[in-house]
């Protein structure tokens, strides 16, 4: 059974969201928490502050929530009803991102999923503001986001992103390993390169992990010149191969957190145009030692 964790503001594009996650796990049982978190409006005047008590404000955020819930489930009803799935509605008088906390912990999410909504020119927001915060402060659940223009396709092409500079456990990239086995999927094991050069020796060793870990699924490595960001490389890539599922590792200095932080100037192409997997470490990172890459270059 997976408990999963859908926050949704009512728009399309979070519907658009929950309308995937729904497809991919069709054979699988699930509890679906769908949460929507609101907060009271704030009077932009001194009139309306008199005019309006707080109270009434609050109650009819709170009766807006509950009532967009219910057109929820009923939309679900109607489209997507299945004995696999269960689901329960969450509204809560929160900002959103530390109730995404919360629930985490008390109902033992297993993954989170958002929706995304690319925009152009200067006004583009990499992955969306709340996506993004959501990102950054859960370090204890994988996170999810399907941009809005996405029509569900099975994951049979998987990228996952890495500069094979860090050790990654089995346990942190079980939620890969997991979907790559259940969709029968490829995974392509993508290094964007800022300059030509060999790997180094601890290179080589997380590679050669890697491809420990993934011996069972279909993988391949690539290795790619940037172009002009990670975040445009990685789109272009995606685009070129018909990849259907972008993975990766947050940590510091990984390519999720340099993505977050890349000038909006530099990936106004990129809209995040296939579904993404952000796995979060684990704190097991162990550092590889001169014992570990001897012993690997004498199998090697």
């Amino acid at each position: 059974m997976k408990n999963i964790l859908l926050p949704t503001d009512f728009s399309e594009n979070s519907w658009n969201a929950i309308r995937y996650i729904l497809e991919l796990f069709k054979a699988e049982a699930c509890t679906f928490f769908i949460l929507n978190t609101y907060t009271p409006v704030i009077p932009n005047n001194r009139f309306m502050a008199s005019s309006l008590q707080p109270g009434i404000i609050d109650a009819g955020s709170r009766e807006s929530s509950l009532r967009g819930l219910e057109e929820i489930l009923d939309r679900i009803n109607k489209n997507y009803k299945n004995r696999n799935h269960s689901f329960k509605t969450l509204s809560s008088f929160n900002l959103l991102v530390d109730e995404v906390k919360n629930i985490i912990d008390t109902e033992s999410i297993d993954l989170v999923v958002t929706g995304t909504k690319g925009a152009s020119g200067f006004d583009e927001v990499f992955l969306g503001s709340n996506t993004v915060r959501i990102i950054k402060a859960v370090r204890n659940c994988p996170v999810l986001t399907i941009p809005h223009a996405f029509s569900f396709v099975l994951p049979q092409e998987i990228v996952f992103a890495t500069d094979f500079k860090r050790y990654y456990s089995a346990s942190e990239l079980s939620p890969l390993m997991e979907l790559a086995k259940s969709f029968k999927a490829t995974i392509r094991i993508v290094y964007v390169q800022n300059e030509i050069k060999a790997l180094s020796e601890i290179q080589q060793f997380n590679l050669s992990m890697l491809r420990k870990y993934f011996a069972d699924i279909d993988h391949y490595v690539h290795t790619v010149s940037e172009r002009n960001s990670v975040s445009k490389t990685l789109d272009i890539f995606a685009d070129e191969l018909d990849i259907h599922l972008l993975a990766m590792l947050n940590y510091q200095h990984s390519y999720m957190e340099r993505m977050t932080r890349e000038p909006v100037v530099k990936h106004l192409a990129f809209h995040t145009q296939v579904p993404l997997l952000v796995i979060p470490e684990l704190g097991m990172n162990v550092p590889v030692n001169a014992s570990k890459i001897k012993e690997f270059q004498a199998v090697k």
